[in-house]
C-alpha cells in the first residue's frame, strides 16, 4: 500500500505542477484552447493517443469485448491504430490544420458555422457536443474508479470525486498546453505500464503459449461441444466484432476532442512526424489492452448483476487483483494516466465549445482590422479574458454534471461510450471530413446529418436499444456519408466565390 500511495502522490503532484508551470500561456483564448497553435509533434501525437485511450478502453472495452470475442478482440486495437490513428492523421491532419487556421476556426462547431456559412449550425453543434460528451466522461470516471477501488480499497464514490477535482485543477490552471504536456508524461507511463502488465498476466497463466492453449480449450457460449472459437483469428462473432472496430476506429474522425488536436499542431512537417508517433503509440496501447482483455475468461466468471447480466466492467480488475503490489500500483498509474488525459481533453473541449460557440459568438476580425492599442483592441482583450474565465467556470460545471452521472451510472462503460460516440461521430464525421475535401457539400446536408446521427442514437436509446448501441453508432457514422451526399445533390449549393475563398488555403 505504501508503494501504491507514494507513486500515486508523486504522479498527482507532477500533474498539478505542470498546470502551474503552464498557467502563463493560458491567459488568451488561443493559448487556453489551442496552446497558441504551436504544439510540437511529440506532444500532439501523445495528446491524440492519450485522449483516445482511457479507462473506457482498458477496463470497459477490453473486458467486455475480450470476454465476447476472445483473442480476436485484438483486431479492435489494430483497427484503432490503422484506421483511428494512421489514416486519421493522413486524411484529416494536414487539411484540418490548413483550413481551420485559414478560416480562423478554434472549435469543431466553429468550423461548421464558418465552412457552411450558417451560425445556426455552430450553435446546434456546440449543444450536441456538450450534451453527448457527458456520458463519455461519466464512463471514464466509472472505469478509473473501478480500478482505484480494487487497488486501494477506497469506496467508488470517493474515487470519482477525487479524480474530478484533480483533473479540474490542472486543466483550469494551464489549459491545453498543460493538458498536452501532462499527456506526454502520461503516455510514457501507459507505454511502459501496458507492456509490463501483459507480461505479468501471461506469466501468471504459465506463459503466452500455455495461455493460448487454455483459451483454445474453452467451449463456445452457444454450443458447449465446440471449442477453439475464443482463440481463433476472427472469434465466435466476426460481424459484431466488425461493428466495434468501426465505432472505435472511425469514430475518432468525428469527435471534437480528437480532431481539435490537429488545430494546434505547429506545421505540416510536424504532422508527418506526429502520424508515425501516434500510430506506434496506438499499436502498443490499444493492441495491448484488447490482447490482454482477450484472456479474461481464464480468470473465472465475472460477478452477476441484480438484473442477471454479467458485470463486464469487473473482468479486467479481477485479472489484476492477484498480481504483486508493484504491478497493481503500475496498473493504477496506467489507468490514472489514460483517464486523466482523456478527462482533461473532454472537459476542455466542452467548455471551449460552449463558451466560444454559444455564449460568445463574436464577429471575427480580419488581420489589421483592429489596431494594437486602440479602444477596440483594449475592449477585445477584456472580452478575451472574460471568455477564458467563463471557460474555466464551465469546466467545473461540466465536471459536476458528468460526476452526477458517474455516481449513478445507468449502464456499462462500453454502452456509455457507444451512445456518446454514435451521436457525436454520426452527426459530425461526414460533414466535417467532406467539408475538408468536397466543394459541393451543402449547408442543408449538414443539418440533415446532425438530425440523422443524433436522431438515430436517441430513438434507439428511447426504444430500449433494439440495435446494440455499439452497432447503432457504427451505422450512424457510415450512414452519415450517404445522408450528406444525397442531400447535397438536391439542395441549394453554397455561392461559388465563398467556396473558392475557403478552399484557397490548399493552393497556397
Amino acid at each position: 500500500m505504501v508503494i501504491k500511495v507514494l507513486l500515486t502522490i508523486i504522479f498527482l503532484v507532477v500533474m498539478v505542477g505542470v498546470g502551474l508551470y503552464s498557467r502563463k500561456q493560458a491567459n488568451s483564448v488561443d493559448g487556453f484552447v489551442l496552446g497558441g497553435r504551436a504544439v510540437g509533434p511529440w506532444l500532439t501525437a501523445f495528446a491524440f493517443g492519450t485522449s483516445y485511450f482511457s479507462a473506457v478502453v482498458f477496463v470497459g472495452y477490453a473486458g467486455q469485448f475480450g470476454w465476447k470475442y476472445g483473442l480476436s478482440s485484438t483486431w479492435i486495437g489494430v483497427g484503432n491504430a490503422v484506421i483511428g490513428s494512421l489514416l486519421a492523421w493522413i486524411i484529416l491532419g494536414r487539411r484540418t490544420k490548413l483550413m481551420t487556421q485559414h478560416i480562423d476556426s478554434r472549435t469543431m462547431p466553429d468550423f461548421f458555422g464558418t465552412r457552411y456559412a450558417d451560425q445556426g449550425l455552430r450553435v446546434v453543434a456546440s449543444i450536441i457536443a456538450f450534451v453527448f460528451l457527458i456520458p463519455y466522461t461519466a464512463g471514464v470516471y466509472k472505469g478509473i474508479s473501478t480500478l482505484f477501488e480494487m487497488g486501494f480499497g477506497i469506496p467508488y464514490e470517493y474515487c470519482v470525486v477525487i479524480m474530478a477535482i484533480l483533473t479540474a485543477v490542472y486543466v483550469i490552471l494551464g489549459g491545453y498546453k498543460a493538458t498536452a504536456m501532462n499527456d506526454f508524461i502520461q503516455g510514457i507511463i501507459m507505454l511502459f505500464g501496458i507492456v509490463t502488465v501483459i507480461a505479468a498476466v501471461l506469466n501468471s497463466q504459465g506463459g503466452l503459449a500455455t495461455a493460448i492453449e487454455k483459451m483454445a480449450a474453452l467451449p463456445s457460449d452457444t454450443d458447449p461441444t465446440v471449442n477453439g472459437g475464443f482463440a481463433s483469428w476472427f472469434g465466435p462473432d466476426p460481424w459484431n466484432l466488425l461493428g466495434v472496430v468501426i465505432l472505435t476506429s472511425l469514430g475518432t474522425w468525428g469527435l471534437p476532442q480528437m480532431v481539435g488536436k490537429f488545430y494546434s499542431i505547429t506545421d505540416e512537417k510536424a504532422i508527418h512526424r506526429g502520424t508515425v508517433i501516434s500510430t506506434i503509440f496506438a499499436f502498443i496501447v490499444a493492441g495491448g489492452c484488447y490482447f490482454l482483455g482477450g484472456f479474461g475468461r481464464l480468470f473465472g466468471m465475472p460477478p452477476i448483476l441484480p438484473n442477471g447480466r454479467l458485470a463486464f466492467d469487473s473482468i479486467v480488475p479481477s485479472m489484476l487483483v492477484t498480481l504483486p503490489d508493484f504491478i497493481i500500483a503500475l496498473v493504477v498509474l496506467l489507468v490514472l494516466s489514460a483517464s486523466m488525459s482523456t478527462l482533461a481533453s473532454l472537459v476542455l473541449t466542452s467548455s471551449s465549445t460552449m463558451t466560444l460557440d454559444l455564449i460568445y459568438r463574436d464577429k471575427k476580425s480580419e488581420p489589421g482590422e483592429v489596431e494594437e492599442g486602440s479602444i477596440d483592441d483594449i475592449v477585445a482583450e477584456k472580452i478575451e479574458r472574460r471568455e477564458v474565465v467563463v471557460m474555466r467556470v464551465l469546466i467545473v460545471f461540466f465536471i459536476v454534471i458528468s460526476l452526477l452521472i458517474a455516481l449513478n451510472p445507468p449502464t456499462f462503460i462500453a454502452q456509455l461510450m457507444g451512445i456518446s460516440w454514435g451521436a457525436l461521430a454520426g452527426a459530425f464525421l461526414a460533414p466535417f471530413m467532406l467539408g475538408l475535401y468536397w466543394r459541393n457539400a451543402t449547408t442543408a446536408s449538414v443539418w440533415a446529418c446532425f438530425t440523422w446521427g443524433v436522431g438515430l442514437t436517441v430513438v434507439n436509446m428511447v426504444l430500449g436499444n433494439p440495435i446494440n448501441p455499439i452497432n447503432c453508432g457504427a451505422i450512424a457514422m457510415v450512414g452519415g456519408f450517404v445522408v450528406v451526399w444525397l442531400f447535397s445533390l438536391f439542395t441549394k449549393k453554397m455561392p461559388e466565390e465563398d467556396v473558392e475563398r475557403i478552399f484557397e488555403c490548399y493552393s497556397k
